[in-house]
């Protein structure tokens, strides 16, 4: 063998290293760089189009379809104005961001009575919102990705249903794939969505670890955090399974959950990249991000 093919097998050798390491340091680190961020409750945050422009998210969520059932709806968009709306919701996922529709919240009227009302809210949402045809549509003809359900109020019936019936329309010929994702609460089941979970339809799974002071992160419950966060992990195997936090103290109720970004990244982040279906995390809200500047804090490490 020549000098010159031993060097060349040599340097080809410390490549072949070099990519092996960074593939295990990925693959043990789990980082996704994937920040999801609620947008819509309030005119302070600024547009859709300059929460795209900041390059921090992956995702936007705009908040909320506060009302639905039983043939009544209301879109509350904390007065953005709805035309301007659709106009970045193509901005953005030109720039490759995935916009979703957020139903449900703390605040609202909402409820299934049936199957029948369950498929009513899925067409409606089709028709209005995704990929169907209406004269009613509040963005135009922007098309959203897909839908998050935010569901903290009411009964648990027939959100199964209505995940099924969305998830339905990403098997028509030639139509865009909808998405569907969850925002329970992190004591696991989520006594509202359970049922709909186990369905296995959900893509990705956005867990509000706050507001819920037996399962949050907090100095004396770390335990309780990573057990719980295990439970949503494993019980989900087929779904991506996020973070939720809030952006800053005031986002929750009396500071509860909030995680202050070194020790999310020093502490939190590395139980949760351990989790093969572990998928970012999740910020309420674009307001608060603003204020606080935690994504920019913590986008490299996520």
């Amino acid at each position: 063998m020549s000098m010159n093919d031993m060097g060349c097998r040599l340097t080809l050798a410390i490549v072949c290293c070099i990519l092996l390491s960074s593939l295990g340091t990925a693959a043990a680190t789990g980082k996704t760089g994937r920040i999801t961020v609620y947008w819509g409750q309030t005119s302070s945050e600024g547009s859709l189009r300059k929460a795209c422009e900041s390059k921090l998210y992956s995702t936007v969520i705009l908040s909320f379809l506060t009302n639905f059932g039983r043939g009544k709806y209301k879109l509350d968009l904390a007065g953005h104005p709805w035309k301007d709306v659709g106009h970045d919701v193509k901005y953005c996922q030109s720039k490759k961001i995935l916009v979703l529709l957020a139903i449900g919240g703390g605040i609202g009227k909402y409820s299934l009575a049936s199957k029948a009302d369950a498929k009513d809210v899925a067409n409606h949402l089709w028709d209005n919102y995704l990929g169907g045809k209406s004269h009613s549509r509040p963005f135009g003809d922007a098309v959203l990705d897909g839908i998050d359900f935010d569901i903290e109020l009411g009964s648990k019936a027939y959100y199964d249903d209505l995940a099924r019936d969305l998830k339905a329309y990403s098997n028509r010929k030639g139509e865009k794939k909808v998405l569907i994702t969850a925002a329970p609460q992190c004591p696991f089941p989520d006594k509202r969505l359970g049922e709909a979970l186990r369905t296995g339809l959900f893509d990705r799974v956005h867990v509000q670890f706050y507001n819920n002071p037996v399962c949050s992160y907090r100095a004396g419950n770390v335990a309780a955090f990573k057990a719980a966060w295990e439970d949503w992990t494993k019980g989900l195997p087929k779904s991506s399974v996020c973070l939720g936090l809030p952006a800053e103290r005031e986002a929750s109720n009396k500071g509860s959950g909030y995680v202050d970004p070194d020790t999310l990244v020093s502490k939190v982040l590395p139980i949760v990249h351990r989790s093969k279906n572990y998928g970012g995390i999740v910020l309420w809200s674009r307001y608060f991000d603003m204020k606080s500047g935690y994504s920019r804090h913590v986008k490299s490490a996520v």
